[in-house]
């Protein structure tokens, strides 16, 4: 702190009281020297302190992997709503493949100089992936909310849906309506949320591993996944999004079977148009206005000095039954 207050106040050209009195809030400084004091902080790479930190824009960063599943512009919508009400700028950050990845784009958010950042979906969730840049804004003590389950020990605050109770509302629903070779679409095996969907459908019922598939989360991916589950006699496939399951409908009708008369298909998160596919997609809701607006307040506690416990705040999902589930047929 010392040497940060002497290299501060020799770049200025101030006195180390000075700095201190900046770096503290506390009046008697002319605004002029309180930018530069901020502004030599900055160049210097030190960390401004909480209450001063982004303040000249109030910019949140807002991290997606993709806009193509309508779920994420849904949250974006919720919680860039959410923080304008409080006065933050969001700053919308998609990855693209071949672009600007998560790494890049949390370096640019630090360089200006972000309040916070919220991730909603993003490599935290990917056990293999790398993670460097989360240690970074922890290092930085940059406020972070995470939207859906991470891996462990990342030790940030984190709202979630709960993916157990989604799979169990799919599974006891298709198992109501009689199917007995249900079968899981998932991502890949290190991702999280999918860990959790696969563990709660092995606790819930019968469930071996020829009737579970990975897939890349995209709708190519889920025909892929939903074809060979029902080369193995499924009739009923939950899966891990609703792009998924609009994949695992076309892998029945390009094989020439109907939905749901032949084979059942459940989706997740109910984001928009489910209601309006052909047909309409019984899917798992995550509550996305909670959420959103649960992980703008973890934010700005964090933003406004306040304490946050670093754990994840389960939210309850709501199945909704269309018309892609039915009887299985008869043997």
């Amino acid at each position: 702190m010392t040497r940060r207050l002497a290299e501060v106040a020799k770049k200025v050209g101030v006195s180390e009281a000075t700095v201190s009195r900046v770096l503290n809030g506390k009046p008697g400084v002319s605004e002029g020297t309180r930018q530069a004091v901020l502004s030599a902080l900055d160049v210097l790479g030190y960390e401004r302190p909480t209450q001063l930190r982004g303040e000249r824009a109030r910019l949140v960063g807002l991290v997606l992997p993709e806009l193509q599943n309508p779920i994420f512009p849904a949250f974006a919508e919720v919680i860039g709503g959410a923080l304008a009400q409080l006065g933050l700028t969001p700053v919308l950050c998609t990855q693209t493949k071949g672009g600007v990845s998560e790494a890049d784009y949390v370096e640019l958010l630090l360089q200006q100089q972000v309040s916070g950042v919220v991730f909603a979906g993003g490599l935290y969730a990917q056990a293999d992936a790398p993670h460097d840049h989360y240690r970074l804004l922890a290092e930085r003590r940059i406020p972070v909310v995470l939207v859906n389950a991470s891996i462990e020990d990342l030790g940030f605050p984190g709202v979630s849906c709960d993916d157990a109770v989604a799979v169990e509302q799919a599974w006891r629903h298709l198992a109501s309506l009689g199917h007995e070779r249900i079968g899981l679409v998932l991502g890949p095996e290190d991702h999280v949320p999918s860990a959790r969907k696969l563990a709660a459908a092995r606790a819930v019922g019968e469930l071996p591993d020829e009737h579970v598939a990975r897939a890349m989360f995209s709708i190519e991916g889920g025909h892929a996944a939903a074809s060979r589950l029902i080369d193995r006699g499924v009739t009923g496939i939950i899966c891990a999004s609703d792009p998924l399951a609009l994949g695992a409908v076309r892998a029945a009708r390009r094989k020439g079977l109907d939905v749901p008369s032949r084979v059942s298909v459940v989706g997740y998160d109910d984001s928009a148009f489910m209601n309006c596919t052909e047909p309409p997609l019984t899917t798992v809701r995550q509550p996305i206005e909670a959420m959103g607006r649960a992980a703008v307040e973890l934010l700005n506690t964090q933003i406004s000095g306040g304490f946050v416990a670093r754990e994840e705040l389960l939210f309850e999902p709501e199945l909704v039954v269309r018309g892609s589930t039915a009887p299985p047929p008869r043997s």
